[in-house]
């Protein structure tokens, strides 16, 4: 990413999204989150008119699938069963970041469509140029998609859990006031519980942040990954970078008890959405997890007028606090037929699965009938 021009990158984003602000990701490299012992390898796309950067797009060299969020470990072990190499693949996605945003950038000109064709075919042509077994497009936007689709790469979808403000609420009383009464209840005691704990919770920008509070916040983030046994990527000084170059889009809940930090969680904004991103602690205290990485976080949202909450992959305990399903996207390219064709297939499959858990899980919607 130091190769490209800020300015000339961040001006083909269309949107103020900050995971492909031309900080975050070359942030990643600088700071060594990424590179090849980890599966990363920077392998970025650009095209140019005459000199001028008119699109780009965030790609890799995948050496495995960690850090990905999309799983295709099964078409990998398929792969192995055959005696093929499944990798290295190509990635066009937001390292470590589970997110939709734009992937296929070139600004809102009317060319739009005709430029994400051209890096859509771009990619492709470089994954056969090195003979690689796939190319994949992770969490890509609507736009982005309608693109895709009709392409022959194959389209798969999930869900996350995302929170909207599409109702009006301007406090957090009008939010539970619009859940039934049991899910409304059980807010209110798990807050209570914290409150009792003596526990006071703060949220500051990354220009509110000092050195001290920045090190407390990757501890807490280390603590996680120790206790799921997962390797932490992110450094200290990749932090404390998201800090000096995005500072008013680095959101921080700090957690306190006797103003000692506690816990904490580490999220990022645009002008619509707040991301969670990363959450520790140093003590288990019931509750305190829903009120760092949820309420904390919709309540900001309200203050500050934005209208939607992405607080990461997975966690069906999401529903319950007013956050309901939301498809994501992701396209693929698979080079040999045999495994297009039976890969193609899998997804159908799992489509359909996929739609009957969400008609499940809605079901059981958080909100009270007619709110």
């Amino acid at each position: 990413m130091s190769d490209i021009p800020a300015d000339a990158w961040n001006a083909l984003v269309p949107d103020d999204n900050p995971f492909v602000d031309h900080a975050f990701l070359e942030g990643l490299e600088r700071h060594g989150c990424i590179d090849e012992r980890k599966g990363w390898q920077p392998h970025h796309l650009t095209l140019h008119d005459r000199g001028r950067l008119v699109a780009a797009a965030p790609v890799y060299l995948k050496g495995n699938s960690h850090g990905e969020f999309v799983f295709d470990w099964s078409w990998a072990n398929a792969y192995a069963q055959h005696g093929l190499d499944y990798y290295p693949k190509l990635l066009c996605a937001v390292p470590y970041s589970p997110v939709t945003g734009p992937r296929l950038l070139c600004g809102r000109g009317g060319d739009a469509d005709a430029l994400k064709i051209a890096l859509m075919t771009a990619i492709r042509g470089e994954a056969e140029r090195l003979d690689l077994s796939s190319a994949h497009l992770n969490f890509s936007t609507a736009e982005d998609s309608a693109v895709l689709d009709s392409s022959d790469w194959l389209g798969r979808f999930d869900w996350q859990f995302h929170w909207r403000n599409d109702r009006g609420w301007s406090r957090f009383e009008d939010f539970l006031g619009a859940l039934s009464s049991k899910k409304r209840k059980n807010i209110r005691q798990e807050r209570a519980r914290v409150a009792r704990a003596g526990i006071t919770c703060e949220i500051r920008h990354g220009d509110e942040l000092d050195a001290d509070d920045w090190s407390t916040l990757h501890d807490f983030y280390l603590a996680t990954f120790d206790d799921k046994g997962n390797y932490p990527a992110l450094t200290l000084e990749f932090f404390r970078h998201l800090g000096d170059t995005m500072p008013r889009r680095v959101v921080a809940v700090l957690c306190r008890r006797d103003g000692e930090p506690i816990a904490g969680a580490l999220l990022l904004r645009s002008t619509t959405t707040l991301y969670g991103r990363y959450w520790g602690c140093r003590e288990t205290i019931e509750g305190l997890h829903f009120e760092a990485c949820y309420y904390q976080g919709i309540e900001y949202c309200l203050r500050e007028g934005l209208v939607a909450f992405e607080p990461g992959a997975q966690g069906e305990h999401k529903l319950a606090r007013g956050f309901l399903p939301t498809m994501t996207r992701s396209f693929h390219w698979i080079a040999d037929p045999r495994f297009r064709s039976a890969i193609a297939d899998a997804l159908r499959h799992e489509s359909r699965m996929r739609i009957r858990y969400r008609d499940e899980l809605m079901e059981h919607s958080p909100f009270s009938e007619g709110s």
